[in-house]
């Protein structure tokens, strides 16, 4: 069976309601039927999410557990599930009704001025959120004793590697079973014993340490790693990759909802494990991520610095399949380009070039001498989270767009809260700037 059979057999299976899938009268044979149609479904909400939980993202979180201890920001990021599902199910539905890329319906809708301007701060973006993915994966390595050069280079290899899989079902599958081994960060989260009466007042009284010089940047970086720009051409190309349509709508919202819920328990977790630092380490900020993993073996033991690094090295491998691919799909719709992942190496060499090539720029970049890689990491994360307003308003127009849309497009309710998110990143933004500049 050829990669395209293969991709036409998985959409086959997943064509049919999984209510219709479960009416059997045993509760066995139901309990396959969902179980089939989820594992067929499941795959571009998750990915997105659990992916965006990046090594950058990883050592922004771990910083702002450091910096403020078991805080405000715990609860903030558990509240981003809404708002992320919100946005994401946006990118699913516009994806299946419309049968194209986020980045060409941008072009065509409104524009090549702003098509360019989405395709261009897109790919800088990812680029500059790639350096953290290598700065992540590299940091384990070389406190095994691996030269920089060669961590980078062997990092390079394994993601590069996912290309020569066949199928996009096959490189989902894969891409999903790293993803998985986020687990290690809920293990790092139990092992560090965290305060539970602290941790419950953190949660119950949402008391923001407004008097902290840094508190509206981490704030804005909490919810740039929550909403990256990435995440919206990532997951509604895949979605069309995979084969999803309007009539598979039910089971594409459930794999979103579990992937939005999976990110922020993650992310909270990896707030739990830098909070152990909590007034122990001076200077995160500007400490690189190998340093954060040896202040974490000081305090809370070579294990738990062994999984966290782990956990660091693995959210970066999946970060940079998806964000990669995020670039791809983007400029391969934009330019008219083969850009199936069911199609070989050969048939979309241009597809797979950009894959490769911003890569390998990512991974070039942070052999620069004294870059500040933690400063790197934040930056990113704040730079997504001013880059996603422009984003998020074209998303919410095509949405909202009965040519578009047609009787799947957002209704008022919908309308209401997507403009709410809007407003409130846009105002976020702002406030940076104006704390930035003046």
């Amino acid at each position: 069976m050829n990669n395209r059979t293969r991709s036409a057999s998985v959409e086959q299976e997943i064509a049919n309601d999984p209510v219709t899938l479960c009416e059997s009268k045993t509760w066995t044979r139901r309990l396959r039927a969902w179980s089939m149609a989820f594992w067929l479904l499941m795959g571009p909400g998750l990915l997105a999410m659990i992916g965006d939980n990046d090594a950058g993202g990883v050592v922004s979180y771990a910083v702002t557990g450091a910096t403020f201890g078991l805080s405000f920001f715990i609860p903030l990021v558990l509240c981003l599930s809404i708002v992320t599902y919100t946005i994401q199910e946006m990118t699913v539905r516009l994806g299946a009704v419309t049968k194209q890329g986020f980045a060409k319906l941008v072009y065509i809708h409104f524009g090549k001025g702003f098509g360019r301007f989405q395709m261009v701060t897109l790919l800088i973006l990812n680029l500059l959120t790639l350096m953290t993915e290598f700065i992540g994966m590299t940091a384990g390595l070389t406190l095994l004793g691996w030269p920089l050069t060669l961590a980078d280079g062997v990092s390079f290899l394994l993601v590069v590697a996912i290309a020569i899989f066949t199928g996009y079902f096959t490189k989902e599958r894969l891409a999903l079973l790293v993803g998985a081994l986020n687990i290690v960060f809920l293990i790092v989260a139990i092992l560090t014993h965290p305060n539970g009466a602290t941790l419950a007042n953190a949660l119950l009284h949402w008391s923001m340490p407004v008097r902290h010089a840094s508190v509206l940047w981490f704030v804005i970086a909490t919810v740039g790693n929550a909403l990256a720009p990435w995440m919206i051409f990532f997951q509604g190309s895949a979605v069309i990759d995979k084969g999803v349509e309007i009539r598979h709508l039910k089971l594409a919202r459930i794999d979103t909802a579990l992937g939005s819920i999976i990110q922020v328990i993650i992310a909270a977790a990896i707030m739990i494990c830098g909070a152990v630092l909590y007034q122990h380490v001076t200077s995160i900020a500007s400490a690189s991520p190998a340093l954060l993993i040896l202040a974490l073996a000081h305090v809370a033991g070579r294990f738990s610095a062994i999984l966290f690094g782990f956990g660091l090295f693995n959210a970066g491998f999946l970060a940079s399949i998806t964000i990669s691919l995020s670039s791809s799909w983007t400029i391969a719709e934009t330019l008219g380009w083969a850009r199936s992942l069911n199609d070989k190496l050969a048939a979309a060499p241009r597809f797979y070039a950009v894959y490769i090539g911003s890569l390998a720029l990512a991974a070039g970049a942070i052999l620069i001498p004294h870059l500040p890689l933690n400063f790197t990491a934040v930056l990113a994360q704040v730079a997504g989270g001013v880059l996603i307003a422009p984003t998020l308003i074209f998303l919410i127009r095509l949405t909202s767009n009965e040519a578009v849309m047609g009787a799947y497009r957002n209704g008022m309710f919908g309308k209401t809260i997507s403009w709410t998110i809007a407003l409130a990143l846009i105002g976020l933004s702002a406030a940076l700037l104006g704390q930035l500049l003046f």
